[in-house]
């Protein structure tokens, strides 16, 4: 059976004036997949993405997400997506039971906090404000409000950044649940071997162009083929590995 896209986009431009952000962009996201915009920063991926989101105007082309026209029904595809916000938009004097409750208000539906907060580890600190969480507390926060309208597909930009090696290991297990319980992931992330691991297929952006998409997996042997080798002798482990077999794959919340 052939894969279905939920997101089309096609010959997408976005200018800024006389400067050209995004030239004539087209992909397809895959129902079901964790799908990867991968580039220099810089180079389109977030402007992409906040035309998808129907958060930013595009000078042309077509964008279909889960059957709806961005031009045409911007509404029917915010109450289908969940987008991850970053730190400024969580007001600092709420807890994570009332966050919860005031973005589902916001959703105009019914959600327990902590029926929510289960979803990401989080039942112990219902009460503790945003801003006292540890990082990997904050991510795992984030991807919670990302989930408040159940949406057909979610997007994470960096969701690991600055995070420890138990939190970065934990959190990706948390985006393949995600994914696994059928919610489509796009994720952009400037870590390599994370989009190897995690994605699906990816894209990668530069200069405003999609250069290639394929899986990691094929990337990787078109390379080798082509007869690139490298420098350093590849391990069965990496030193990562040996941190986590050392210390312990558990969050750490300190």
């Amino acid at each position: 059976m052939a894969k279905q896209p939920i997101i089309t986009v096609n010959n997408l431009v976005k200018n800024y004036g006389d400067f050209n952000a995004v030239k004539d962009i087209s992909f397809e996201v895959y129902e079901g997949e964790i799908f990867g915009l991968l580039g220099p920063n810089g180079a389109g991926k977030t402007t992409t993405l906040e035309i998808i989101e129907t958060l930013r105007d595009k000078t042309s082309g077509q964008i279909i997400v889960d059957g709806f026209d961005v031009d045409k029904d911007p509404d029917s595809i915010k109450k289908r997506i969940g987008v991850q916000l970053q730190a400024a938009g969580y007001y600092p004097n709420l807890n994570l039971s009332e966050l919860i409750e005031l973005f589902s208000g916001l959703y105009g539906i019914n959600k327990t906090p902590m029926e929510m907060l289960a979803k990401v580890a989080l039942t112990d600190k219902a009460k503790a404000k945003y801003k006292e969480l540890s990082g990997g507390q904050k991510q795992r926060f984030s991807i919670a409000t990302t989930l408040i309208n159940d949406p057909r597909i979610i997007f994470l930009d960096e969701p690991t950044t600055g995070l420890d090696p138990q939190a970065r290991r934990n959190l990706w297990d948390l985006i393949r649940e995600i994914r696994d319980n059928g919610t489509t992931v796009v994720i952009t992330t400037h870590y390599m071997d994370e989009a190897e691991i995690l994605c699906d297929r990816v894209a990668f952006v530069d200069g405003g162009r999609i250069i290639d998409i394929d899986t990691p997996d094929n990337f990787i042997d078109k390379l080798v083929a082509s007869g690139f080798e490298r420098k350093k002798e590849v391990k069965l482990a990496n030193l990562e590995d040996v941190f986590i077999n050392l210390t312990g794959k558990e969050w750490r919340e300190g």
